[in-house]
């Protein structure tokens, strides 16, 4: 079909337009790509997936880490890394085709706060739809939820912003476009983000949905109260517009100049433990809820093996090991995570009646003291078991584990 001359006139006065912050963008997360590469050893075989250590000291989205070390910059950083080569060429390519329309369409200053704002969003939907390891999730929650806090990245969301500025600036403005570009964008993007939408479907638990639609709804309420630059219309630009890319730019910056200060920082235990998982399940292919309760029940056995030790022999060497290996365990459920916590509290009691100096706590009262912990312990070893042989049996458990009480 060949376009009609309003449409060739709207075009030439448009995509004329310079589109320099979308080459801008493209450098930045090809350059971050590069640099995680190097960190990675420059191995080919990292192309398919960067180490755990790589994605999070470059600042993806952990949300342990943003929850429990306020690391609030991880909500802005995720959107300019990637987590393979496949992930940075699709989305590049997606950059590359809707970027140029949207900046040439709103203007440089505009396009870099479109894809800051809506980028920050995807990750904020992203962080918030993440729910307690152990939920059951049907089909349709897990297209959105997810119970896995594994490192989140990726520019989709800031993508699908960009997307959902073109859904409604083409709705928006339909009464005053040219033929051509109502077909082009606005109801005409429907079978792209429809399409999407069931990919997303499909790889559910693998594709980060909620960021997705984050972004697209963020998009479309920016487009909805932002107009765009007129074929014709001036050139300048508000300087409210100057002043909130500045602020985004510089935003920005200060994240990964925040990301490149805790660059070297080890891991948490809890992110050890989250690593150490992964790769079991690399290298054992087991399925996830399996290989958690590997971990737990590990670190479990360990414990009861220390606390015996420390109650009857006095011996303290493996107490605090085996503490902070029950902290840095994969939660599982409440009722996990409460023998957990009481196991762990037992761990700590053995160790103060041990170190606990002969005359503030007499020979007497610490063989009592021992005698109501073991006490507990044998009730706690009880619980212990009606899990094992009920909910424990959820995470692929085929004979329950006997423990024996401290004597």
């Amino acid at each position: 079909m060949v376009p009609d001359g309003e449409t060739m006139r709207f075009a030439r006065a448009v995509l004329n337009r310079p589109y320099k912050f979308t080459i801008v963008l493209l450098s930045a997360n090809i350059f971050m790509f590069m640099l995680m590469w190097q960190s990675s050893g420059m191995s080919f075989s990292t192309f398919n997936f960067f180490p755990y250590e790589v994605l999070v000291a470059y600042g993806s989205k952990v949300n342990y880490l943003v929850r429990e070390h306020n690391q609030w910059w991880r909500f802005v950083t995720p959107m300019f890394i990637h987590i393979n080569l496949i992930h940075l060429l699709v989305n590049m390519y997606s950059l590359w085709v809707v970027g140029p329309y949207v900046e040439r369409l709103y203007g440089s200053a505009k396009f870099v706060v479109f894809w800051v704002v809506t980028g920050i969003a995807g990750v904020v939907a992203s962080y918030l739809t993440v729910v307690s390891p152990g939920t059951r999730l049907g089909p349709l929650a897990g297209f959105l939820f997810k119970t896995a806090d594994f490192p989140s990245a990726g520019a989709s969301g800031a993508l699908f912003g960009l997307v959902g500025v073109l859904f409604v600036f083409g709705i928006k403005f339909r009464h005053e476009l040219p033929e051509g570009f109502k077909r082009a964008f606005g109801t005409g993007l429907l079978p792209m983000i429809l399409m999407n939408l069931v990919i997303g479907y499909v790889g559910r638990g693998l594709i980060d949905n909620a960021a997705h639609l984050g972004g697209l709804f963020a998009g479309a309420a920016l487009a909805l109260v932002v107009d765009y630059r007129r074929p014709g219309g001036k050139s300048g630009i508000a300087i409210t517009w100057h002043i909130l890319q500045i602020a985004c730019i510089g935003l920005v910056a200060v994240s990964f100049l925040k990301t490149a200060q805790h660059f070297r920082d080890p891991l948490p235990p809890h992110l050890l433990e989250q690593r150490n998982q992964i790769e079991l399940e690399a290298q054992l292919q087991l399925p996830s809820n399996v290989s958690k309760f590997v971990a737990y029940a590990d670190s479990m056995n360990k414990a009861q093996e220390a606390f015996n030790v420390a109650l009857n022999r006095g011996d303290l060497t493996n107490t605090d090991e085996a503490v902070q290996k029950l902290d840095s365990v994969p939660e599982l459920d409440p009722k996990a995570d409460d023998l957990r916590k009481k196991l762990k509290d037992f761990l700590i009691r053995a160790k103060t009646i041990e170190t606990t100096p002969q005359d503030k706590m007499r020979q007497t009262e610490k063989i009592q003291a021992k005698r109501q912990l073991n006490t507990e312990f044998i009730d706690w070893i009880k619980d212990y078991g009606v899990w094992l042989k009920t909910t424990g049996r959820t995470y692929g458990l085929i004979e329950a584990t006997e423990t024996q009480p401290a004597r």
